[in-house]
């Protein structure tokens, strides 16, 4: 058997990802550490040219307070980069906003989705020629739809094949990027309590029940293994935006119908794209299937009796939750709590595709993976290019003149972006790329092991996973449901 797995056609090249930019707006630092160090400075200057030297002293904790503010960090943020998030937290709670109950007497809106918070005014559009539910973001302009796909486990491919179907997702991104009317791709994978139904089909189909102990002890192992079981699920969502095809969708006849006509086409593009990236796609989502994925998203434990009926619990009226509890860095929903990690670092050296298994492929833990892809387009990209060239020279040429010594980060940075003007100028998109964890649990005790767990599988996966904090709702919003939301 011929093994040689050194031939180029069996190749996997490894990947890089650009460093998350850090740079502030002058040496490094962001906006409220200058606002800060600037009130302390002017402090510092009035105090003298009004009281003179002993001004300074009786003015201290003013400024004091502003410079250790701005340079001591908690949590990986200054003090002062809490305060907006801090304030927003505090006038969301003093106006109640921090709890949902749904008002069952009183019905909500039709074709209004029953989501609490900012996704409230989420309405749905039912497209009479796909049959697929469209969201409508009224605030942010975008019509999205959601398919659903299945894929062989990644893991277990040879390189040669790994590399075409990376190849062939690339494909996938790129025509995204060329599009220009795509304002976000979600790609969403998660892990689900198994019903056992699959098994019990294949037993109706393929068993032999004639009431022996052979048979009796299988079906019996098959009702108990079915429910303690997990399935892994993933969708794809696309978001339209609304004022970048404006010209496209008032050639279609304006209004919903026009933009879910420009919809279609992005649709059709994207279904092509998946078949030709070897991804089995199941078919774009229902008013049914849509319902059933937010029921069972803020409500685990009503999953499996959603796939044992599938005619119960369809309605995309009623699909939303009960009740919401949010907190300082978790979120309770009807029967489960909730803790969102962003992926603040990525790999900083080379790692081959597929480096997320460990974060995917996690035993024991219901999480879902989002991942959001922002297309950016060409002529924007090449701007944002230029604009961080400038700032990156310049900003090594005040450290210069200051005598501050350069660090490696600012050099890899710089390198960065040099590789980004290099891919972009050969053809290629540019995407901005979030990735966010959910990880779920019935109590508190189990979501902080899960969340333990998680860690640890980031580490294996050479990233750094943050908990969010003061933002959980949102967060959940943008991970668990197929949305394409934003944080």
């Amino acid at each position: 058997m011929d093994t040689d797995t050194t031939r180029p056609g069996y190749a996997l090249a490894p990947v890089q990802f650009s460093r998350l930019t850090r740079r502030g707006i002058l040496l490094g630092l962001s906006l409220p550490q200058l606002i800060a160090l600037s009130i302390g400075v002017l402090t510092i200057v009035t105090a003298l040219y009004t009281t003179g030297a002993s001004g300074i002293a009786w003015t201290s904790p003013i400024w004091g307070t502003a410079a250790l503010s701005a340079a001591i960090p908690i949590g990986g943020r200054k003090i002062v980069e809490w305060m907006p998030i801090t304030s927003r937290w505090l006038w969301r709670a003093a106006r109640g906003q921090l709890t949902y109950r749904r008002r069952i007497i009183r019905p909500r809106p039709a074709g209004t989705l029953a989501l609490p918070g900012d996704a409230a005014p989420l309405r749905e559009w039912h497209d009479p020629e796909s049959r697929a539910v469209m969201i409508h973001d009224p605030h942010a302009q975008t019509l999205t739809a959601i398919v659903s796909v299945s894929h062989p486990a990644f893991a277990l491919l040879d390189p040669g094949e790994q590399h075409r179907r990376v190849t062939g997702w690339g494909r996938v991104l790129a025509g995204a990027c060329r599009s220009g009317r795509i304002a976000r791709l979600q790609v969403t994978e998660r892990t689900l309590p198994d019903s056992g139904t699959g098994l019990a089909e294949w037993w109706e189909r393929h068993g032999v029940d004639d009431d022996t102990w052979a048979a009796s002890t299988y079906r019996e192992l098959i009702e108990r293994a079915g429910p303690a079981g997990e399935r892994h699920a993933t969708t794809i969502s696309i978001a339209l935006d609304l004022r970048a095809a404006s010209r496209q969708i008032r050639t279609s006849g304006g209004g919903m119908r026009g933009a879910a006509t420009v919809l279609r086409q992005e649709m059709t593009a994207l279904n092509g794209s998946l078949r030709a990236a070897d991804l089995v796609v199941d078919g774009w989502l229902t008013p049914d299937q849509l319902a059933s994925t937010l029921r069972s998203a803020y409500d685990p434990e009503i999953g499996v009796e959603l796939d044992r009926h599938p005619t119960v619990g369809r309605d995309l009226a009623t699909a939303g939750p009960v009740a919401v509890a949010e907190s300082w860095d978790r979120l309770r929903s009807d029967s489960a709590f909730h803790a969102v990690l962003w992926i603040s670092e990525w790999p900083r050296s080379q790692v081959f595709p597929g480096f997320l298994s460990p974060i995917v492929f996690t035993n024991g833990v219901l999480r879902t993976v989002a991942l959001h892809y922002l297309p950016v387009r060409a002529d924007q990209a090449a701007r944002d290019i230029r604009k961080k060239k400038t700032e990156l020279i310049s900003d090594a040429h005040q450290r210069r003149r200051i005598g501050q010594i350069e660090d490696a980060s600012a050099t890899a940075e710089y390198d960065d972006v040099l590789q980004q003007e290099a891919d972009l100028t050969a053809g290629h998109g540019v995407l901005r790329t979030t990735g966010l964890v959910c990880v779920t649990a019935p109590t508190i005790d189990e979501l902080d092991a899960a969340v333990a767990a998680i860690e640890q599988a980031a580490i294996q996966a050479s990233c750094e996973v943050r908990r969010l904090v003061g933002q959980q709702a949102q967060a959940f919003t943008a991970t668990a449901l197929p949305l394409c939301r934003s944080v």
